[in-house]
């Protein structure tokens, strides 16, 4: 019976893995390239030139409950309040990738 269970858990666990779809890797190198083009105006080093309180730093993005990647993409897609919305100019590959960039660099500091 044990043998039976340890088969259909390592089946489960083989069938999972072949048929599941891959996760979408986002392209830190060209999520530099995009904010380097789009958001470092007013977003250098992770800074907010319009408002110093929110920067993109690991703590500002806690405290404004920013710190995931689906908020990132959602700000960057719509803007708020002075930030313009990029839905428009960039395309999802793009916001996929700057929105992972600003999270990595958040992760690392700046």
């Amino acid at each position: 019976m044990k043998k039976l269970f340890a088969i259909l858990c390592l089946g489960f666990l083989l069938t999972s893995v072949l048929f599941s779809r891959p996760a979408f890797a986002a392209d830190l190198s060209n999520g530099a390239k995009v904010f380097s083009a789009n958001c470092a105006a007013c977003h250098v080093g992770g800074g907010n030139l319009v408002n110093a309180a929110k920067t993109l730093k690991k703590a500002d993005l806690e405290k404004y409950e920013m710190a995931s990647l689906d908020a990132i993409k959602t700000q960057i897609t719509q803007g708020k309040n002075a930030m313009p919305a990029f839905g428009g100019r960039l395309n999802a590959n793009q916001i996929e990738d700057v929105a992972a960039y600003v999270l990595s660099q958040a992760e690392s500091g700046w």
